[in-house]
């Protein structure tokens, strides 16, 4: 895969992009809610806890393994995976971890305070004296936000991001970037996201949130990155109905939904 002289990656690979969830951390609908968003019978507008799945020619690498990583593996008949990568330790997007169990030895990718995150939550799998049953087999790669890395037959770029107090990764490969949970991105790290196809991005609703892009925050850094297309994401209730918003978007700006499927160019 080429590089630029300044080491970030240029566009060279295509993907396929399945977005396997795209709900914030409740999900969509959420318990004991009765707003419209909730009760809607539109399948867009039912959202699962959000994770992707990045798909090369011979490679399969999901980002995030949230609750429902069971049930999404099931429904999109995935029973594959080369790779794992962490944005963060927030349960929402780790707590699937456990039900890699049948998919065999899997190597996964994320910061040292992530993965120690990891190590706490499942001794039983980490420990000097692990449990002598079926336990999840799961190989930790430290990374950082300084350095790209190899995982499967991609070169991922990390680019540092801000979650209220809790700084997180984003992940550029090729052409296409995914940046969820956050509402800051430090200036050096544009420079990362120059020339993107497909950019994914954290829209959690329509109102302020200290830790999360609400739609007008989302809207700025996509003007600013000028990628070709851009999905939002780790979407809440408080969007509002899919088709309503989809139509006051710009044209290059989609609401992503749960099974979107799509390949960059």
């Amino acid at each position: 895969m080429k590089k630029q002289e300044n080491n970030i990656i240029t566009n060279s690979q295509k993907l396929d992009i399945l977005f396997l969830g795209t709900g914030t951390s409740t999900g969509v609908p959420e318990i004991g809610c009765t707003c419209q968003v909730c009760r809607s019978t539109n399948t867009k507008d039912k959202r699962l806890r959000s994770s992707v799945l990045l798909r090369s020619a011979n490679k399969t690498v999901l980002i995030d393994s949230g609750p429902d990583f069971r049930q999404q593996m099931l429904t999109h008949q995935i029973n594959h995976l080369d790779a794992i990568l962490i944005t963060h330790e927030h349960y929402d997007h780790v707590a699937g971890l456990d039900d890699v169990r049948p998919l065999g030895s899997i190597d996964l990718y994320a910061e040292g305070r992530v993965l120690q995150a990891i190590k706490n939550n499942m001794p039983y799998s980490f420990s000097e004296n692990k449990f002598p049953l079926s336990v999840p087999e799961i190989t930790l790669h430290p990374i950082d936000d300084k350095h790209e890395f190899s995982a499967a037959d991609m070169v991922f770029c990390p680019i540092r991001l801000n979650h209220f107090k809790l700084t997180i990764l984003g992940f550029r490969t090729s052409n296409f970037a995914y940046l969820t949970d956050f509402n800051d991105i430090p200036e050096a790290e544009f420079e990362k996201l120059q020339n993107l196809d497909v950019l994914v991005i954290d829209a959690l609703r329509i109102k302020p949130h200290p830790s999360h892009n609400a739609l007008e925050q989302a809207l700025f850094f996509i003007e600013k990155i000028k990628p070709h297309r851009a999905y939002l994401t780790h979407i809440s209730h408080g969007m509002g109905l899919h088709e309503e918003v989809q139509l006051v978007l710009p044209n290059n700006v989609f609401l992503a939904y749960d099974g979107l499927d799509i390949t960059t160019n």
